[in-house]
């Protein structure tokens, strides 16, 4: 693993992961995680990484790097006046409380069951959104209270054992709670910030010096692919953002759903095998 021609073909396909999952994370508010997870976990078995680690280091590696990707995003969007930020404050706790119950879920799990975990969750937000119409409501107001909690918890859980920076589940959540299309991905994009800053930090200790792991990491978190995707993403994240407000909505939420189904049929296949 040492190798400078592993090194080069490991690097190439990082700084690739990065642009598409940069332009998605501007286009659906997502994070990019959702693009590099599976990327990652496809990826990492051609270049001699355990298997016992593949998914923990992908899921790790997608968290560090949407700290800046989200950042970049949700700073677009709010530029834009689409976030709806009394909503976002008022779920951030709950939410951050989520990502430290799913951490710790994550790392105890074996890597199988991550992604099964992945692959459930991403097949029913497909699901919801390619059957769904954008006017699709399942009623016209956020829930308060013990509800809304509830809500926000459940979106930091399942992102943090995904490795996504909450978008994934986000958007269609917000969406059916009465938020337009462009005001839930906007929104969205904020919760990346809240979700992945403790969970790296999990990922890093609960990997720390495990010799399994390839060059360059740290606990779970590769920082050679942090380094490559991290600027790759940025660079393309205000591609995606110009989309997002440049198309239908109908059109970016079955653009959504098509992707979450590629990724699902992914996953899918991997658990076969």
């Amino acid at each position: 693993m040492h190798d400078p021609i592993w090194l080069a073909g490991l690097a190439a396909a990082m700084a690739l992961t990065g642009l598409v999952s940069g332009t998605l994370a501007g286009l659906l508010g997502v994070g990019g995680g959702i693009v590099i997870v599976p990327v990652l976990f496809n990826v990492l078995p051609f270049f001699g990484i355990p298997e016992a680690v593949q998914m923990k280091l992908a899921v790790g590696t997608s968290l560090a790097t949407i700290i800046p990707t989200s950042i970049q995003s949700a700073r677009k969007h709010f530029a834009k006046g689409t976030m709806d930020v009394a909503l976002l404050r008022s779920l951030a706790p709950s939410i951050a409380a989520g990502v430290t119950l799913g951490t710790v879920l994550a790392i105890w799990l074996r890597g199988d069951a991550l992604t099964l975990v992945f692959a459930l969750v991403a097949a029913a937000v497909a699901a919801n959104m390619a059957m769904t119409s954008a006017d699709w409501r399942l009623r016209e107001s956020f829930p308060a209270g013990a509800p809304r909690h509830g809500i926000g918890g459940f979106i930091g859980t399942v992102s943090a054992m995904m490795g996504i920076g909450g978008g994934t589940v986000g958007v269609p959540i917000l969406s059916a709670f009465g938020a337009p299309m462009r005001s839930a991905v906007a929104t969205a994009s904020a919760f990346g910030i809240i979700i992945a800053v403790p969970a790296t930090a999990g990922f890093i200790y609960a990997g720390w010096g495990n010799p399994m792991l390839p060059p360059l990491s740290l606990g779970y978190v590769n920082l050679l692919g942090v380094a490559l995707i991290v600027p790759a993403s940025m660079l393309a994240a205000p591609w995606g953002v110009k989309l997002a407000h440049s198309i239908q909505p109908l059109l970016l939420k079955r653009l959504f759903a098509l992707f979450l189904a590629v990724t699902v049929l992914r996953m899918g296949w991997s658990l076969l095998g």
